[in-house]
């Protein structure tokens, strides 16, 4: 994958690998060449135990197998692991630690989230939310649009090929770490593999995804520590709830010039007449993916 000097993680649309060519036909029944995206199954260890295997477009497996780790209270931080190996060969990536971790309980409890390439959630989804409170850090309008323009015109596996969602890093108006794959759920484990892996300060970031803000998300936003979470898509009641309930700044619909805030509305400065905020052209429009 490329780095660019805007961002430190960007998509690499043309990396081997992750997309193919395949013939059909179109609705006149005209020849037709597209990209699709690749997936293919991940099995994540943690030490000798086998934890999950997702599908994923298989690029940064070390990031997604932390992040998940991580995401599902399985990992205390970064200075445990002693070591994370991935075997492309056999679809495998094993995250050893030096202390010794248990998972049999939540092994026993899992639930099955909603999200495209469906996503596994192990013991208490609320578990780690207890008496959370996330920073109170301010965001501005003129960041949101700045950010929504910028993503929304980096060539990226989904102008490229479709059929993926797109979690990125933020700070201020500059997206840091762009990921991509077939589950929002993945996308957002690599962005914590990565914070993880680089002790990232959490307090000044936000959170950008293509997806539905649900549950799910809403929860693995605010475990990672990072105060707000954008998309341009919609909400689900249960998520805006617990935004509210730990102070994540939740703000959906963000198409265009338009923008809805569910939770933190004490928080967001708005700074900008949106008449004259950024707006993508329609090749770069995305629609608001649901899964």
């Amino acid at each position: 994958m490329q780095l660019t000097t805007d961002y430190l993680i960007a998509p690499d649309p043309g990396a081997s690998g992750l997309t193919r060519r395949v013939a059909g036909h179109d609705e006149h029944g005209r020849p037709v060449d597209i990209s699709v995206v690749e997936e293919r199954p991940l099995t994540i260890y943690l030490n000798k135990q086998e934890i999950v295997t997702a599908m994923t477009i298989g690029d940064y497996p070390e990031y997604l197998a932390l992040g998940f780790l991580k995401n599902q209270g399985m990992l205390s931080g970064m200075d445990d692991v002693t070591g994370v190996d991935h075997d492309d060969d056999t679809g495998t990536v094993v995250v050893r630690t030096a202390s010794q971790t248990t998972y049999e309980a939540k092994l026993e409890r899992k639930t099955r989230t909603s999200g495209c390439a469906v996503g596994t959630v192990f013991g208490d989804m609320m578990e780690g939310l207890e008496g959370l409170t996330l920073p109170p850090t301010p965001v501005r309008a003129s960041w949101l649009y700045a950010l929504a323009h910028k993503i929304n015109t980096t060539p990226s596996l989904y102008l490229e090929a479709g059929a993926i969602h797109g979690t990125v890093l933020c700070q201020q108006d500059r997206p840091l770490v762009y990921m991509e794959d077939v589950g929002r759920h993945n996308a957002v484990d690599k962005i914590a593999g990565w914070m993880l892996s680089e002790r990232a300060n959490p307090a000044d970031k936000i959170l950008y995804t293509t997806g539905r803000m649900t549950s799910e998300m809403v929860i693995k936003t605010a475990q990672m520590g990072i105060p707000t979470l954008a998309s341009r898509s919609g909400f689900t009641a249960w998520g805006v709830e617990i935004a509210r309930e730990v102070g994540l700044t939740l703000i959906g619909r963000m198409k265009g010039q338009r923008f809805v805030c569910l939770s933190g509305e004490d928080r967001l400065i708005r700074d900008i007449d949106p008449a004259h905020a950024p707006v993508e052209g329609r090749k770069h429009a995305r629609k608001g993916e649901g899964g």
